[in-house]
């Protein structure tokens, strides 16, 4: 598992460097891995939350049947301890649409307090306000003022949020760009794939910055950064396989 070193630098890199630092280790499809669009930050000018997924299933349309335990939340909470590091709450909302809220301040002060760094939904957010005084980031479909009848209805299970299935322990970024798996074979090597990315990248976005690129020094530079990349790639292999 990565370190806890490890996971504070994954947290110095947004959530798009990421994602082009993952690409390089050519270990998925381009298109796979990151939720879609319509999950969003509550709060995007917090930086980014770095932590594993634990998953809760939800609704709020009807009030919990006898078949739900009702100590679905406490085990969630209890789960946290068995993480490599600081939790992710993930919930998939079995409504659609969202009946109410997934979460209020009261849910997400009691779970910043047992050691969660963060909350996705599928579903809706409430008390924002609150919620952002609490530093505790937050992502959601959308915001709803009531709870309805919410309840869980499972946890430790597979969820699907945002197009995306999230297994319980997925190591996530995310940010005011969206959320990202980080699989787990990489990620001690993916903070120095974004350094290395960002370095290379360099090469092309600073003449334009600075104003002094003219056509050929600009398509010199794409060429250069491309060849610095492809050699990233291969020694990224290297590094997984050692």
């Amino acid at each position: 598992m990565i370190s806890l070193p490890d996971l504070a630098a994954l947290r110095r890199f947004d959530t798009p460097t990421i994602c082009n630092a993952i690409e390089l280790f050519e270990v998925r499809s381009r298109a796979a891995g990151y939720m879609n669009r319509e999950i969003a930050a509550c709060f995007p000018e917090f930086p980014p939350m770095v932590g594993y997924a634990v998953t809760t299933t939800f609704r709020s349309s009807a009030a919990a049947d006898s078949s739900v335990d009702p100590g679905i939340s406490a085990r969630l909470i209890s789960s946290f301890a068995d993480l490599p590091g600081p939790a992710v709450v993930v919930f998939q909302d079995l409504d659609d649409p969202p009946a109410g809220a997934t979460f209020g301040d009261g849910m997400c002060l009691t779970y910043k307090t047992f050691g969660a760094v963060g909350l996705i939904t599928s579903g809706a957010a409430r008390d924002i306000d609150n919620v952002r005084a609490l530093d505790f980031p937050c992502f959601s479909h959308g915001i709803m003022s009531g709870h309805g009848y919410c309840h869980f209805e499972a946890t430790g299970v597979p969820v699907e949020v945002g197009g995306l299935t999230i297994q319980p322990g997925d190591l996530l970024h995310g940010d005011c760009n969206g959320v990202v798996t980080i699989p787990h074979e990489i990620a001690a090597a993916v903070p120095y794939a974004c350094e290395q990315y960002l370095k290379y990248e360099a090469l092309v976005l600073d003449p334009l910055r600075e104003g002094s690129a003219d056509l050929a020094r600009h398509q010199r530079a794409i060429q250069e950064m491309i060849a610095r990349l492809n050699e990233l790639k291969i020694e990224l292999k290297t590094m997984i396989q050692s």
